[in-house]
């Protein structure tokens, strides 16, 4: 389920039914009414083993705009700003610079439910950087497919991890997809920020700008996951060997290996 983490001052706002409303800048979770969120109280934001799920907020609504043209109306439920350059000078404490009145937000207004056991979030909630491992494979290229990512903390310790059969791909493809799939978990987690590993040297080169996209059925890919990506304060993509991105490699091989045998079973199913 998809996450919104709050400071502690705020997370309490909505407890206390004062706060309904959030605005989300560089945020690319796909958040649309009707979806339902866990609410996350930061209850002490360097100490995640601190932070609890208070409730979950069901969206009413999701309105987008620059920020130089939010109204009074948008900050019914929120805080007060007093100016335009209040606003700016607030997320650029949050952003840098690069927060100006052209920047998108997202005003977004929800119903909240409270949790009263306050139960610890998963591992991954509570993530606000995280390294993130990702391969795809085909047997055959283009043949049957799977792509795995593994999302890790800083010193490597395994969070979570999830892999997909795709069908039939080419090995490039399904590198893309298992970045696509593993950054989109991560900002279903509200992981901010990512260093995503990949032993695909030509998909990193690519993300990174240093090769062109010349293949016809990767550029859609490519220009999707920059599009993932903007939506993070920071990715940055990494190429390294095979052999240190052995847990994603393995989970690849799994699911292949699992298909393999289904198609097997099925096949001596029809003799």
């Amino acid at each position: 389920m998809k996450t919104l983490k709050f400071n502690h001052e705020d997370a309490q706002a909505i407890a206390g039914a004062q706060k309904t409303n959030t605005w989300r800048l560089y945020d690319d979770k796909d958040l649309s009414v009707n979806d339902t969120v866990k609410i996350i109280d930061k209850v002490k934001p360097d100490q995640s083993s601190s932070w609890r799920i208070i409730g979950e907020g069901k969206i009413t609504e999701v309105v987008e705009k620059k920020l130089g043209k939010v109204t009074a109306a948008d900050m019914d439920q929120h805080r007060k700003f007093s100016s335009l350059d209040d606003i700016l000078n607030t997320y650029r404490g949050y952003y840098g610079d690069r927060v100006t009145a052209e920047t998108p937000v997202k005003v977004i207004h929800f119903e909240f439910t409270p949790n009263l056991a306050g139960d610890q979030p998963l591992a991954g909630m509570l993530l606000d950087e995280a390294k993130l491992y990702t391969d795809g494979g085909s047997r055959g290229n283009p043949g049957h497919s799977a792509c795995a990512f593994v999302i890790c903390k800083m010193d490597d310790t395994v969070v979570e991890k999830s892999g997909y059969y795709m069908g039939i791909a080419t090995n490039n493809q399904a590198e893309y997809y298992g970045m696509k799939r593993g950054l989109e978990r991560a900002r279903d987690l509200s992981i901010d920020k990512v260093t995503l590993f990949s032993d695909s040297q030509l998909v990193v080169n690519q993300m990174n700008g240093l090769y062109k996209v010349k293949n016809q059925e990767l550029a859609p890919l490519n220009q999707e996951l920059k599009g993932l990506a903007a939506g993070f304060s920071l990715v940055q993509f990494v190429y390294v060997p095979r052999e240190l991105n052995k847990t994603a490699d393995t989970e690849v091989n799994r699911i292949l290996d699992e298909q393999e045998r289904s198609n097997r079973k099925k096949n001596r199913g029809k003799h």
